[in-house]
């Protein structure tokens, strides 16, 4: 059964009492490598509310006891869903995302803010791991390889290999809201307008995330936990692990956000996919120049000013088809009036 905890809260965003739910990833609480807006929804909340979700790694139990991961170390939740979740309900990806979660009055035209509140390590452990056929340098590696990470979650460090530990900065590869119904049922792996497997290492803890709803309830689904990564994923996987996220879900009436973007204490960032680098940076660079405009009252011209001298465009992702850049703006820049 579906485990949906409900304890009540008050919140400091709108409306004045907010309730906070916990979602479990169960068989019946995850969409299994896919966003669609024809999904029926897990939980549904109010614009106000803070949901902590739990998350499983995109692997499976045999994958991790093959790598050597210990029987006992792998999650029964993970090994649940693997065995309760029909291969009808599954694909055309591989993402196990937890959701959808629908927010009451949510329909096209509207922006969800998305506030992540606290990200926490699940596990003590994530893996990397690269295939032929997928991963920037494919046909430089033509085999596979996982490697298992120890995760010290005091030192907030994962013990790659000898001598070498890398500092974690968990945050979720994919967090999205249902694409327009004519999409159909989406595959989990390219990121689009609905957001989606960004793999956008900026989305930590303390970030704002906003998506234009394409669907009624808006459909939020988050999972692909990265414990770390860096820019560009370039073996087509990050330091894969298991997350709880703490989301609080304010929903904007009538306030279209053209394309997903974010907010996080120092920066704007303005995001841009496509399935060409060329065409992704394009799509990034405008969606900065529409912030700018609308939300700075700046020109046009000013606002390609702006980027050119003090935006910084980045390479997110390689890897899942669509290709991910994101400009990012400074908030110093702008002087407190």
């Amino acid at each position: 059964m579906m485990r949906i905890l409900l304890l009540a809260a008050l919140a400091c965003a709108t409306p004045a009492f907010a309730a906070t739910y916990e979602l479990q990833a169960t068989p019946q609480t995850v969409a299994w490598g896919h966003y669609d807006a024809t999904d029926k929804p897990v939980l549904t909340i109010k614009s106000g509310d803070t949901v902590v979700m739990h998350t499983l790694l995109t692997n499976s139990p045999a994958g991790l006891a093959e790598a050597g991961v210990a029987p006992d170390a792998i999650e029964p939740a993970l090994r649940a869903v693997y065995d309760g979740v029909p291969a009808s309900a599954r694909g055309p990806g591989g993402h196990i995302l937890t959701g959808p979660i629908a927010i009451e009055g949510a329909e096209p035209g509207d922006t969800l803010e998305v506030r992540i509140r606290k990200i926490d390590l699940a596990i003590p452990y994530a893996y990397n791991a690269f295939r032929y056929g997928a991963g920037f340098l494919t046909d430089d590696f033509p085999y596979s390889r996982m490697k298992i990470v120890p995760l010290d979650a005091k030192r907030m460090v994962g013990s790659f290999g000898p001598g070498i530990e890398v500092p974690l900065a968990p945050f979720f590869g994919s967090m999205g809201v249902a694409p327009p119904p004519a999409f159909g049922r989406y595959d989990s792996a390219p990121p689009t307008i609905n957001g989606g497997n960004m793999d956008d290492k900026a989305l930590v803890a303390g970030t704002t995330l906003y998506l234009p709803v394409h669907a009624t309830g808006a459909l939020f689904q988050a999972g692909d936990g990265h414990a770390a990564q860096g820019n560009g994923e370039v073996d087509i996987t990050a330091l894969e692990t298991s997350l709880t996220g703490t989301f609080q879900f304010i929903l904007h009436k009538n306030q279209l956000t053209p394309y997903p973007r974010a907010e996080t204490p120092d920066a704007y960032i303005a995001m841009g996919f496509d399935d060409d680098l060329s065409n992704a940076t394009r799509k990034a660079v405008r969606n900065m120049i529409d912030f700018l405009v609308t939300t700075k009252g700046m020109t046009r011209d000013d606002a390609y000013m702006l980027v050119s001298v003090a935006g910084n465009v980045e390479v997110t992702e390689l890897v899942d088809r669509n290709k991910g850049v994101h400009v990012v703006m400074p908030k110093t820049v702008f002087k407190a009036r």
